[in-house]
């Protein structure tokens, strides 16, 4: 009965990306008892190596990768002379610590579990018109949040005692601030009290040439 050799039935290629024959390259690397006759077929191998992956050969420490998966293909049991460092089997299958998922229970997850940290940078800013106009928006954001969370809206009066408490009383607003009313109407005052500004400066203008024409009349 002939004997077939099946892939299935041979080892397992570590990087199948080089094929079997480069494997079986490495593996007669291995028998060769002459360490220098040992090292220089090692550099024939890796020339070998490069001419599979010509489209790589522009790439940083090109040569590098190429000795560390001959000794990876060698099952780190290879003594020959490289230009690089020997890796180490542990140095390349080193498994980086488990990293625990957070399990912080957190109350009011309709607004998510950051909403609390910007609330108290919010805090943190001056008082005035441009804090307040940002709480505002925090506080419209909160709101949307909590539709998505709840598939309702909640009321003006708890967005905005949420507010208060989780600032600890330092950001405090109204209904008007909520749905925009009161910044509109101080943007208008803002407005009215810069025309009345440049009425006020044209008046004066005004006065300053009436008065300068009269002196030189009479001059």
């Amino acid at each position: 009965m002939e004997f077939k050799d099946y892939n299935s039935q041979r080892k397992k290629l570590v990087l199948p990306e080089y094929g079997r024959h480069i494997h079986d390259m490495i593996a007669d690397l291995r028998r060769i008892e002459d360490r220098e006759e040992r090292t220089r077929q090692a550099h024939a191998v890796i020339a070998v190596m490069g001419n599979l992956n010509t489209h790589l050969r522009d790439t940083a420490d090109f040569r590098h990768k190429l000795w560390d998966h001959l000794f990876i293909m060698a099952d780190f049991d290879l003594d020959v002379d490289s230009p690089y460092p020997i890796p180490s089997e542990e140095n390349l299958t080193y498994h980086p610590q488990k990293i625990n998922y957070p399990c912080r229970q957190f109350a009011h997850k309709q607004y998510g579990r950051n909403i609390r940290n910007i609330i108290n940078e919010i805090a943190k800013l001056e008082e005035g018109e441009q804090r307040d106009m940002i709480a505002a928006d925090i506080a419209k954001f909160m709101k949307v949040k909590s539709f998505e969370y709840n598939d309702e809206y909640p009321s003006n009066e708890v967005i905005l005692a949420d507010m208060a408490r989780f600032s600890n009383g330092a950001l405090v607003l109204d209904e008007d601030s909520l749905n925009g009313t009161r910044l509109y109407k101080q943007q208008k005052q803002n407005l009215k009290n810069n025309n009345n500004k440049k009425r006020q400066q044209q008046n004066n203008n005004g006065k300053r040439n009436t008065f300068r024409n009269n002196n030189q009349k009479k001059r």
